[in-house]
């Protein structure tokens, strides 16, 4: 009967942790917004020319990237979909969006290399970072997660797991999606005009 009670109370205990773990989770960033979370917010990075302030990019619709350029596969695919989606618009509406690909790696990503490799896909990106207090603030007012992996046996040395949202942000500089990576072009060109 003992060892019954102990069962019980154990499998209660574990229950009671699973259902803690479960409420205190993360919530994806696409619900938070729902829920009313206030994400998103201006910020100073630093790019090629010097400083880059969300507040001078009011009256455009942003599309915001989380990521760093030896990514192997999230980062240069999502700005090439993101690329895609801006060819699915006209020029005039081109005109009204700009990227901006935020690198969260400042000690291999310099702001020059971050302008060639964010206007490799697009002539409206750009590429900035700032120093780590800077990004850490950045990740978490957009609620975004990155974290350094080493890599022993590589010439890189280490990897970054980063999120994979493509934040856009409206005219007025307020987050208005979180749009995850299987996004396709035309689905993304349409979230745009709608801020246009």
């Amino acid at each position: 009967m003992k060892a019954l009670r102990n069962l019980l109370l154990l499998t209660l205990m574990m229950l009671i942790g699973v259902a803690v773990a479960f409420y205190l989770r993360p919530q994806p960033v696409e619900q938070r917004i729902a829920l009313g979370e206030k994400l998103g917010g201006d910020f100073t990075l630093q790019s090629q020319h010097g400083e880059l302030k969300l507040e001078d990019y009011r009256g455009k619709v942003v599309l915001f990237f989380i990521g760093y350029a030896s990514c192997p596969d999230i980062c240069p695919t999502a700005l090439a979909v993101a690329s895609q989606g801006l060819h699915e618009l006209n020029e005039a509406e081109q005109n009204q969006v700009s990227g901006i690909f935020m690198s969260v790696d400042p000690d291999r990503d310099s702001t020059e290399k971050l302008a060639k490799y964010a206007g490799f896909f697009h002539p409206n990106f750009t590429g900035a970072t700032a120093d780590r207090e800077t990004i850490d603030k950045v990740v978490k007012q957009y609620g975004a997660f990155y974290r350094m992996v080493d890599m022993d046996n590589s010439a890189m040395g280490y990897a970054v797991d980063h999120s994979s949202r493509l934040y856009v942000i409206d005219k007025e500089g307020n987050l208005a999606k979180a749009l995850v990576h299987a996004t396709n072009p035309k689905e993304l060109a349409a979230e745009i005009r709608n801020l246009l």
